[in-house]
Formats: C-alpha cells, structure tokens, sequence
C-alpha cells in the first residue's frame, strides 16, 4: 500500500505571468466585446463597453450602473478571464465589479462619431450622402 501511495506525485503547473499595460488589456477587453456583439450577444458587449476598466496592477475594475448589469456581466465573466489571461499571458488577472448607481456613460458622441458608426454598419450612406450633397456641418 505505502508503495502504491508514492506513484502518485502531482505535477506543479507554472502558468505565466508577464507584465502588461492597461492599453494592451483595453485592445483585447474591446477584441472580446467586439467578439461578443459578432455572435449576437449584444447585453453583454454593451456591459463590457459602458465604462472603460482601470487596471491596478493585475485587478481589473469595472463600474457598472445597476445591480442587474452586475449579475448579468458576473455569468459571463469567466470567459472574459480566459480570453484575457490567455492574450495577456498572465494568470493572476482578476476583475472586480463596483456598482455604481450614478454612473453615466463616458462617451460623448459628436455627429462625425454616429456617421462613422453608421458607415460601419451600412457603406451605402457614404452613397447616400454624396448623391443628396449632405454634410454633417451645420
């Protein structure tokens, strides 16, 4: 029995942990929304981008506005993570959600940024605009 017990050794796994910026966490945390909005999971994609996350260095912290969008974003998380440690090579990440309820959305949107965003969603405005002679100046 005692020799039975000593063929058992647990391997010891040494996951990497390399440094990375918050630039570099805000290109793959985007990557990953963007990956989300393309598979139709439109909640989740507008959760990941309401706030930009602030990185301390390994913990990752996210303000959402409400409770639901909490609970919401708290059963996907663990995919986010995955993507997340795996770009970044780095297994000590974590993320923390703060809930806060006046929070509002940072981005402010002139009309040059909605015809860029239109234009991504349908070319045929470029088209549209030019035939009519519009212009986004008033």
């Amino acid at each position: 029995m005692e020799e039975s017990s000593k063929g058992i050794v647990k391997e010891v796994l040494h996951l990497p942990t390399e440094a990375f910026t918050e630039t570099e966490m805000l290109l793959f945390w985007n990557k990953y929304a963007q990956r989300l909005g393309d598979k139709g999971y439109k909640i989740m994609e507008s959760l990941l981008l309401i706030n930009d996350p602030k990185l301390n260095g390994t913990a990752i912290t996210l303000e959402l506005p409400n409770e639901g969008s909490k609970l919401d974003f708290e059963k996907e998380v663990n995919g986010l993570l995955g993507h997340l440690k795996g770009h970044l090579h780095n297994h000590n990440i974590t993320i923390e959600v703060i809930v806060n309820e006046s929070v509002e959305s940072k981005r402010n949107f002139n009309d040059q940024d909605r015809y860029n965003r239109l234009l991504e969603i349908n070319p045929n405005i470029d088209l549209l605009r030019t035939t009519f002679g519009l212009d986004l100046n008033v």
